[in-house]
């Protein structure tokens, strides 16, 4: 979103959909759940940014992880699974990126309760997005046949405008929205049987991690020393127990101007 959006000013920070930032939206979500204060993991240059803009919702995150530099979401996810567990062993994590829209917050929420249930007995599931087009810029998951949460059958990356309208027609696949459920423990059990080193890496950086003032600044070192890597290459992709729930709830990843606009009131001449 050039211009709008920059490096020090990322789109999770911008009023673009209603009075609430992108990242305001994403805490707010979780009102009427029943869950904790959220866990932020952010990078330590936008840490103000992050705190301010939950202090004027009135929310202050049960921990505020401080990225010393981005490692993709298979660590963030991992140190906040760590953090989690500080608190309760049975910790249940619900990950959502924080630039997202979803205008159907009701039907996000019974959606996380439908899903709760599975998550709870050591599957981890991810929402699938029942797609409205044939679109090329999203990653798809292919269930198999069922209704409600079901096994994934197997993840495919961005394909052609061709294989996309026959990935939509079929009715069997849906757009990857990156929101996870799972408990914490769970997923680090299956970080230590296919990425150990990222296990003990992420622990590491949690253990030696600094408490300055609000912030819980990771250890530089063991943070920096992981892998770069994503949650669907880490752990889903290779786990034996994924499951995707499919939702309709208005959800966009609001990733370009087009996108905006396609959520964006808009008058009778558009």
């Amino acid at each position: 979103l050039v211009p709008l959006s920059r490096e020090t000013h990322p789109k999770y920070f911008l009023t673009i959909l209603g009075e609430n930032s992108l990242l305001q939206a994403t805490a707010l979500r979780l009102q009427g759940l029943q869950a904790s204060a959220p866990i932020v993991v952010a990078n330590e240059a936008h840490r103000f940014l992050v705190a301010e803009q939950m202090q004027l919702l009135g929310i202050k995150p049960s921990a505020l992880l401080l990225e010393p530099v981005g490692r993709n979401t298979a660590p963030a996810i991992a140190v906040a699974a760590y953090q989690a567990l500080a608190f309760s062993p049975e910790a249940v994590l619900l990950v959502m990126p924080s630039d997202h829209a979803i205008t159907d917050i009701a039907g996000f929420q019974s959606a996380v309760a439908q899903a709760l249930p599975k998550a709870e007995q050591g599957g981890l599931i991810t929402f699938g997005i029942v797609p409205e087009a044939a679109e090329t810029g999203f990653g798809y998951i292919k269930a198999v046949a069922g209704e409600g949460v079901r096994a994934i059958e197997r993840f495919v990356e961005k394909p052609d405008a061709t294989t996309a309208a026959e990935y939509v027609a079929s009715g069997d696949y849906f757009w990857n929205s990156g929101m996870f459920l799972f408990k914490a423990s769970r997923y680090l059990e299956e970080l230590s049987g296919k990425h150990p080193a990222m296990l003990q890496q992420a622990k590491e950086a949690v253990d030696k991690a600094q408490v300055d003032a609000d912030f819980i600044r990771l250890d530089k070192t063991a943070f920096a020393d992981m892998a770069s890597d994503s949650i669907d290459y880490a752990v889903m992709e290779a786990t034996k127990h994924g499951f995707v729930l499919p939702i309709s709830v208005g959800w966009s990843d609001v990733g370009s101007w087009q996108a905006l606009w396609q959520v964006s009131e808009q008058d009778g001449n558009g």
